[in-house]
């Protein structure tokens, strides 16, 4: 998958576990996602989808950390945040916000499926053992654009591996190293700016 890396993304890395300032960018984050993801949906269909994206990108957060802990590189870790959603996505037939073409789902499947199994994450179950205990908002699916499925957002053929596009613009496969004087003061939340999902 293609995404971006740039400082911000440390300093929440290191934002996210710590307490208080954690929970902060935890609830800055979720609704940063919500809000993207959210206006890449159909107009008619964006309210009605942001609760159950609100529940399902805060159980992604413990994913991110998860994935951490397990040694992931952050964009690797990231990345697998963003393969959760797009599985739910697609099981929504929510097509139309998806990253990447619905046929690369069983290639960016495999490359994590370690992962996936130890956490018992399946393309049917994108949340496994993250699912929160009182589960996640329901939200109208769209079963008929699976037959013909339109994604607009998505970026084909990088499903072999993570790709990095940097604050340069430069693409960069398996991301960046991670710079030695990150501040936790620039994750989005702490003072109120934004980062790219």
């Amino acid at each position: 998958m293609k995404i971006r890396q740039n400082v911000r993304h440390f300093a929440a890395k290191q934002a996210l576990t710590l307490p208080v300032v954690g929970e902060k960018v935890n609830d800055r984050l979720v609704g940063m996602h919500t809000d993207i993801f959210a206006e890449k949906a159909d107009p008619a269909r964006r309210e009605e989808r942001r609760a159950h994206l609100d529940d399902f990108f805060d159980a992604t957060m413990d994913t991110y950390v998860a994935a951490l802990e397990d040694g992931y590189p952050e964009a690797e870790a990231r990345e697998i945040t963003h393969v959760q959603a797009n599985f739910d996505f697609y099981n929504h037939g929510w097509t139309e916000m998806m990253e990447f073409p619905s046929d690369e789902l069983g290639d960016h499947y495999d490359r994590y499926s370690d992962f996936f199994e130890r956490y018992d994450i399946a393309i049917d179950d994108p949340l496994g053992a993250f699912a929160p205990a009182d589960g996640v908002a329901d939200a109208p699916s769209t079963p008929e654009k699976l037959d013909d499925p339109e994604h607009p957002y998505a970026e084909g053929g990088f499903a072999d591996d993570v790709y990095v596009e940097t604050a340069d613009g430069e693409l960069v496969v398996g991301g960046q190293e991670e710079p030695e004087d990150v501040s936790v003061e620039e994750a989005p939340g702490v003072d109120g700016d934004e980062v790219d999902a």
